[in-house]
C-alpha cells in the first residue's frame, strides 16, 4: 500500500525537503535546526534571513539598518520584501517603521508586515516544516506530573508558601522508562536537581503534562528559585524562558505562563482536551481523570486519591502516592498520543513550531499556507481587508416538535467546501489561484486517507490514517471560516456570503424534494436534514435508496450521504434535539438540553427525562420529578451534583474594577475567587453552591466553595434548588402525556 506523502506537495507542506526536524531556535545569524536521526539528535545551522514586507521601500529611507529589497509581482499591497542581516537589525527596522508611519506592527492598516516569531519567519521563507520523514512514535516524549502538599487550613497548594512543597515527581516515556522521585527519600532540592538531570539524560523532543503550564511548571519554577536550583532544561543548557501568554479556544480565554525550552516543545494536554471539546461538547470537565475515563484510557486498577489528603497519604502510605503519581503520568502519555497525533501531522504542513501550531487558530494556519507559497513565488501580498460585509449564516429550522420516528439523517458531505469547489467560490484578492486547487488537494488527501482506514489491517497504519483524515477534515472545513474573517490577507466576506447563500438554497431544495417524495422533514442544521422517511420506505435499504435519489437531484460535486438512522427523535426546538439509536444509545444536541452551565442534578434529571420520552415512557416523568424533590428536601443529593463550576473569563482584579465602574454584574465565582487564599487567573475554574434560605436569594451574596461544605451540617439552599428543578420540569410539560402533565 503506497504511502500518502504530504511532502510531495510544496504548497501543502513547503518546498524544503529537510527531514527529521524536531525543533528550531534562533542562534545569531542562523536558525539552529535540531534533527532526530537513528543515532540521536544532531543540529544543523541554517542561514537566517529575517524579513519585513513593505508597500513602498521608501518607508525605510533614513533607517540605520541596511536591507536587501526584492520586488514582489502582482496586485497585492505588500509589493516588496526587505531582507535583513540578522534578527537584531530586523527588530530595529520594525521600531523605525512604527515610529515613521505611526502604525504599530499589529495595526491592520500598517503599510508594512512584520512577523514577531523568528522561527515562523524562517519556516515561511524557506518552506521548511517540522517532522518530515518522522513517525509519531519516533518522537521522544517525556511526561511530567507532580504531587504537592498543602498547609493545614488552606484549600490549595501554593508554591510561594513556605510550608507547601513538592511531595513527589513522576516522569515517564512510552518506551517503558519511568522514574519516581519521592519526598520521603529526597529533599525538594534533590528532587528538582534529579528532574533536571533526567531531562538532560533522556533528551526529550517533547515535554508533556496535563495543566502543565498553569500548575506543574509554575510550581517547579517557584520552588526551584527558592532552593537556587538552575533548571537547565534547554538543549543548550539554558533555562526556560517564561512570559505571560493567552490561549483562546472558542469562547474561552485562558491566561497562562508560557514556557519556551530551547530545542524542545511543550504540549499541555489540558489545552488539547479543550480544543477537542469545541466540536464534541461531550466532556463534563477538563481534568485528567475525567478525560481519561471519557476516552477509555483509565485502567481498571487505576489509583485514585483525595487531593486534600496528600500530606497524610505521603506520610502514611508512600507506595499509594507512588502508584497514583505514576498513573497520572501514564494517562497523560495516553491522552497525548490520542489528541496530539493530529497536531504532529499539522506541524508537517504549517510553518510553525510544534508547540506554537497548537495554539494558532485554524484561519491563522490557513493564512500561513498562502503567505508561504506567495513568498516562494515572489508574489505580492494584500493587506487584510477592512471591509466588514454582514451576511447570513447557515440555514437552520425546526418543522415539528415532540417525540417522532423513525428518523433518517442525511447531510451534504463537506457542504461549504463542496459549494466552493462546485461553484468556483474563491477570494478575489488571491491572485495566484491557490485557494481552490489547495482545497481540492486537501479533500482528495482526506478521501484517500479515509479509504486507507477502511482497507488497512495494521493497527499502527489505521491510527496514522485516522489521525490524517481527521486533520484534513479540520483543514477543509476551515477554508470557509477563513473566508469569513477580516484579519487575514486573502479573506473575502463577500464570497463567504455567496457560499452560505448557496448552501441555504441547496438545503431548501433538498427539503422540497423530500416533501414531494412524502417524507416529513423535522430538523435542519446547516448541512443536514433529519426526516421521517416516506410511507413504505422504512428499513435501512429503502432509506438509503431515498437518500441516493435525493443526491442525484443536486449539482455535480454536491453529494448527499446517509449520516445515521434512529428509532426516534425528541425535537425540542431549533438546534436542540435528542436521538435514540437502534442500539439504545441516546445522543443529545444543543445547549438547551445539555448545558454544562447548569448544575449536575438538573443535567441528570434532564437526561433521564429525555430518555423516558424517547422510549415512549413519558408517563414516568412525574414520578421521577417527585423522587428528585424528595432527595433535595431530605439533603440526600450530594453537594457535587448541586454545585456549579464556572471558568473565570478574566482576572479577578479586572472583574472587581468593572463591577465598581458598573460595567458588569457581580458573579459568585469571582466573589469566591476574591476571598480565596490563592491567586486566581483567567481560565481557572471554581465550583460553588448556593446557601441561605428562599428561592429568590442573590447568588453572588449567598455562595460558598464546594470544598467548605460540611455534610454533617448541610447549609445548601433547598428552596433555591427545588425551584430550579420545577422550572426545568415546566420545559418538558408540553411533551408529557396530557393526563399526567404537571404545571398546567
Amino acid at each position: 500500500m503506497a504511502e500518502l506523502r504530504l511532502t510531495d506537495s510544496p504548497i501543502l507542506s513547503g518546498a524544503n525537503p529537510t527531514e527529521g526536524i524536531v525543533a528550531a531556535e534562533l542562534a545569531g545569524r542562523f536558525i539552529r535546526l535540531f534533527i532526530r536521526t537513528p543515532e540521536g539528535v544532531v543540529f544543523r545551522d541554517a542561514p537566517f534571513r529575517p524579513f519585513i514586507l513593505l508597500e513602498d521601500p521608501a518607508l525605510l529611507a533614513g533607517s540605520r539598518e541596511t536591507a536587501e529589497i526584492h520586488p514582489l509581482t502582482g496586485p497585492g499591497d505588500y509589493r516588496h520584501v526587505a531582507i535583513f542581516a540578522d534578527w537584531h537589525a530586523c527588530v530595529a527596522a520594525r521600531d523605525f517603521l512604527a515610529k515613521r508611519t505611526g502604525r504599530s506592527p499589529s495595526a491592520p492598516d500598517a503599510p508594512y508586515l512584520y512577523l514577531s516569531d523568528p522561527v515562523h519567519q524562517h519556516l515561511l521563507l524557506t518552506g521548511t516544516t517540522f517532522f518530515k520523514g518522522l513517525e509519531f512514535g519516533s518522537l521522544r516524549r517525556l511526561a511530567i506530573d507532580i504531587e504537592t502538599s498543602c498547609a493545614a487550613g488552606f484549600e490549595f497548594s501554593n508554591p510561594k508558601r513556605e510550608e507547601d512543597r513538592i511531595l513527589s515527581i513522576a516522569v515517564m516515556e512510552e518506551d517503558g522508562f519511568e522514574e519516581y522521585l519521592p519526598a520521603h527519600e529526597m529533599s525538594e532540592k534533590e528532587m528538582l536537581e534529579r528532574l533536571t538531570a533526567i531531562i538532560r539524560e533522556r533528551d526529550p523532543d517533547v515535554i508533556e503534562g496535563h495543566n502543565l503550564f498553569r500548575f506543574d511548571l509554575e510550581y517547579i519554577r517557584v520552588r526551584a528559585a527558592r532552593h537556587g536550583v538552575r533548571l537547565a532544561w534547554g538543549r543548550d543548557g539554558s533555562e526556560p524562558r517564561v512570559h505571560p501568554s493567552r490561549f483562546t479556544v472558542a469562547e474561552r480565554t485562558i491566561d497562562y505562563p508560557r514556557w519556551d525550552i530551547y530545542g524542545r516543545s511543550i504540549i499541555d494536554t489540558y489545552f488539547l482536551v479543550q480544543i477537542y471539546d469545541i466540536s464534541s461538547r461531550e466532556l463534563e470537565s477538563y481534568g485528567l481523570k475525567q478525560a481519561a475515563i471519557h476516552f477509555g484510557l483509565a485502567t481498571t486498577n487505576r489509583t485514585y486519591l483525595d487531593r486534600q489528603r496528600m500530606n497524610e497519604i505521603s506520610a502514611a502510605n508512600p507506595e499509594l502516592l507512588r502508584r497514583y503519581n505514576l498513573d497520572d503520568t501514564r494517562e497523560t502519555l495516553a491522552l497525548s498520543r490520542l489528541l496530539s497525533y493530529p497536531w504532529f501531522l499539522q506541524a508537517r504542513i504549517f510553518p510553525y513550531s510544534y508547540q506554537t501550531c497548537v495554539i494558532r487558530g485554524n484561519a491563522t494556519r490557513i493564512n500561513a499556507l498562502f503567505l508561504r507559497e506567495y513568498l516562494r513565488r515572489g508574489a505580492a501580498i494584500p493587506r487584510p481587508s477592512d471591509a466588514d460585509v454582514p451576511f447570513e449564516g447557515g440555514y437552520t429550522d425546526v418543522f415539528e416538535t415532540g417525540v417522532l420516528g423513525p428518523i433518517v439523517h442525511c447531510d451534504v458531505a463537506s457542504l461549504y467546501p463542496s459549494v466552493m469547489l462546485a461553484y468556483g467560490c474563491a477570494p478575489g484578492r488571491e491572485h495566484q489561484g491557490l485557494f481552490l486547487p489547495l482545497l481540492a488537494e486537501l479533500r482528495q488527501f482526506r478521501l484517500a486517507a479515509k479509504a486507507r482506514v477502511r482497507e488497512t489491517t495494521d493497527p499502527r497504519e489505521r491510527e496514522y490514517y485516522s489521525a490524517l483524515q481527521q486533520t484534513f477534515k479540520v483543514l477543509i472545513n476551515s477554508f470557509y471560516g477563513y473566508l469569513g474573517t477580516s484579519i487575514h490577507h486573502f479573506a473575502d466576506m463577500g464570497v463567504a456570503s455567496t457560499v452560505t447563500r448557496t448552501g441555504r438554497e441547496l438545503i431548501q431544495a433538498m427539503i422540497g424534494w423530500l416533501r414531494k417524495r412524502g417524507a416529513r422533514p423535522v430538523e435542519v442544521d446547516t448541512d443536514g436534514i433529519y426526516f421521517i422517511p416516506p410511507p413504505g420506505t422504512a428499513g435501512a435499504d429503502h432509506e438509503e435508496e431515498v437518500v441516493r435519489e435525493l443526491s442525484t437531484t443536486l449539482p455535480a460535486g454536491i453529494v448527499v450521504e446517509t449520516d445515521g438512522r434512529y428509532r426516534a427523535i425528541f425535537s425540542y426546538k431549533m438546534k436542540n434535539y435528542a436521538l435514540l439509536g437502534y442500539d439504545g444509545k441516546v445522543t443529545v444536541k444543543g445547549s438547551a438540553l445539555r448545558s454544562r452551565g447548569i448544575e449536575r442534578y438538573l443535567r441528570d434529571f434532564m437526561a433521564e427525562t429525555i430518555k423516558l420520552l424517547l422510549q415512549g415512557e413519558g408517563e414516568k416523568v412525574p414520578a421521577l420529578h417527585d423522587e428528585y424533590l424528595r432527595r433535595l428536601r431530605d439533603h440526600q443529593t450530594p453537594i457535587e451534583r448541586l454545585a456549579k463550576t464556572e471558568t473565570l473569563g478574566e482576572a479577578p482584579a479586572t472583574y472587581l474594577q468593572k463591577v465598581r465602574q458598573g460595567k458588569r454584574n457581580p458573579s459568585a465565582a469571582f466573589e469566591i475567587a476574591l476571598q480565596g487564599e490563592r491567586e486566581f487567573r483567567a481560565g481557572d475554574q471554581i465550583s460553588y453552591y448556593v446557601t441561605g434560605r428562599g428561592r429568590g436569594v442573590t447568588v453572588y451574596g449567598n455562595c460558598a466553595p464546594v470544598s467548605r461544605f460540611d455534610p454533617t451540617r448541610p447549609d445548601e439552599n433547598t428552596d433555591y434548588y427545588v425551584d430550579k428543578l420545577n422550572h426545568l420540569m415546566k420545559k418538558f410539560s408540553p411533551f408529557l402525556p396530557r393526563e399526567r402533565t404537571l404545571f398546567d
